[in-house]
């Protein structure tokens, strides 16, 4: 259900708020008649009705496919947690409750542990349930990475062991978790020693020994072969963690293709490249993990026990500690720092629009909604830009609608079909791009100073702006003279998107179509059948 905690939005800098925006899920919010027919019920036994008699809910942190993450204060204590509000407008079948039920479910069940993060209330009104849980504002697992400058085989030991652990006490419990991927693993603060701990349950699952599972969940690029086979256990956990450690060892995914078939195909084949950089200097231990993590046959693979019993964790004080170098360092670093400049600087273009652009926008959203749904599907949004004269591939068509759709259910509504009509106007727009500089350029000088870009960023950054601003000028600043000058600016804003962008949840809407075919060449084929 996405990320359930976030490295709150401007930690530091509460002290400079702004206007406070009303909190959409709070019972106050947008008061009127109150429909008529059964209310819905999720949770069995919540804390409370009434979440503001003893939390005040702050600003957003996050957005998963069903929540909105706020900073929580208990009125009380002053203490700060996080909470998941889950609009009950997004829980549009009987799975969709049931799945929030049990996300509720099987956090309860975890017993307490230093490296899962913990439920600490529940709340139901008429709008919304709200998950209390304790807030994680160390920032997200790669971020750290990068942060620190200089990344070991030794580091990358220590990582995995956690997140192995994790998965240990998960199938010791009965829980299968099932997405397990970088973005959910953050850390309780900022200190050094900090716990990296898990933060998503919203789709796990309880399981019994020898049980099999068909439902296809989770994000495509961490996905075992046989989650797509349809016929699966826990050992897909086990896997996934193995993709994390290979990324953490080299920076990119094992498993990648510009399309979902292709990305399918290189799943169900499992060849593991180790000849391009860093991996010649990588130890034959660490080598042997990763492959046995990602053996195709689950019965093959490594259980939990045998990942932590393996000799390279066992000796993980006693892997290299020299820099895996900066190859790696950089592509770790794009899975956390671009997209947040870029969509910085969408905002400010949407912001800027004329009243015939939105009016062009709203009638080329209205005739790509064929069905007057009031969202537009990836099969219509292909066909309309196609219609539309933008000839975009496929795959790209792909990105641009998991990068624009923010609440995660697969389609668009309007407000989402902005960002991807903005995106396609920006390209042949300079007039756009100059606004958006102009936004960052606070003193007019032709140039983005790095003290302007953290004080526009600031709210969006969090406590780690210093660090993430300087990974940005390093990365936009070509000419390395310590600012961004309109040229380069534009070259970010035109570049093309990064795999990273496409590896967030997929929906069940889309992935309940998806299947594996036999193909007369003995290969797997990945298919999308109407149900």
């Amino acid at each position: 259900m996405g990320n359930c905690c976030a490295s709150p939005a401007g930690s530091k800098k509460a002290k400079h708020k702004k206007g406070k925006k009303p909190n959409p899920f709070s019972i106050e919010y947008n008061k009127g008649p109150t429909p008529s027919g059964p209310k819905i019920v999720v949770l069995k036994d919540p804390t409370g009705r009434d979440i503001g008699s003893r939390y005040e809910l702050g600003h957003e942190l996050g957005r998963g496919e069903f929540g909105v993450t706020y900073l929580c204060t208990e009125k009380s204590t002053g203490e700060a947690f996080a909470c998941k509000s889950i609009s009950k407008k997004k829980l549009r079948t009987a799975i969709d409750i049931e799945d929030v039920r049990r996300e509720v479910e099987i956090m309860r069940h975890m017993p307490s542990h230093p490296n899962i993060v913990s439920l600490k209330d529940t709340y139901e009104d008429d709008n919304a349930v709200h998950l209390v849980m304790e807030l994680c504002e160390g920032g997200e697992l790669f971020d750290r990475i990068v942060a620190r400058g200089h990344y070991t085989e030794r580091a990358a030991a220590v990582v995995t062991r956690t997140i192995v652990e994790v998965v240990q006490m998960c199938h010791k419990h009965g829980v299968m978790h099932r997405d397990l991927k970088p973005e959910n693993f953050l850390f309780a603060n900022k200190k050094e020693t900090a716990a990296l701990k898990a933060i998503d349950f919203g789709l796990s699952v309880f399981f019994t020994p020898g049980e099999r599972f068909s439902e296809i969940v989770g994000s495509p690029y961490y996905m075992a072969p046989e989650v797509l086979k349809r016929n699966y256990g826990p050992e897909v956990d086990v896997w996934s963690a193995g993709v994390i450690l290979y990324i953490l060892l080299c920076g990119v995914p094992p498993f990648w293709a510009e399309t979902e078939q292709g990305v399918a195909q290189a799943i169900i084949r499992s060849v593991i490249d180790f000849k391009r950089d860093p991996w010649p200097r990588v130890s034959d231990n660490a080598k042997d993990l990763v492959r046995r993590m990602l053996d195709p046959d689950p019965k093959r693979r490594l259980t939990a026990q045998g990942v932590l019993d393996h000799p390279w964790l066992q000796n993980a004080k006693k892997a290299p500690n020299v820099s895996l170098g900066e190859t790696v360092r950089a592509r770790l670093q794009q899975f956390s720092v671009m997209n947040k400049f870029k969509k910085k600087a969408l905002r400010v273009i949407a912001e800027h629009l004329s009243v015939k652009e939105v009016a062009d926008i709203k009638d080329m959203f209205k005739k790509m909604d064929i069905n007057n749904r009031g969202s537009i599907t990836l099969e219509e949004l292909k066909h309309g830009l196609h219609k539309h004269g933008h000839q975009i591939a496929d795959a790209d068509v792909q990105i641009l609608m998991e990068a624009a759709d923010v609440d995660g259910n697969g389609t668009l509504d309007y407000g989402e079909f902005v960002a991807v009509s903005i995106h396609l106007k920006k390209l042949g727009n300079d007039e756009h791009l100059h606004k958006a500089f102009s936004y960052f350029d606070k003193n007019k000088s032709g140039y983005i100073e790095i003290e302007e870009l953290s004080d526009s960023l600031a709210d969006d950054l969090g406590a780690n702006c210093e660090e993430v601003v300087n990974a940005i000028i390093r990365d936009v600043d070509t000419d390395k003279d310590g600012k961004i000058s309109y040229d380069e600016f534009a070259t970010m804003m035109k570049a093309g998107t990064d795999w990273r962008k496409a590896s967030r949840q997929y929906s069940r809407e889309r992935f309940n179509n998806l299947s594996l075919k036999l193909q007369k060449d003995g290969s797997l084929q990945l298919t999308n059948e109407a149900r």
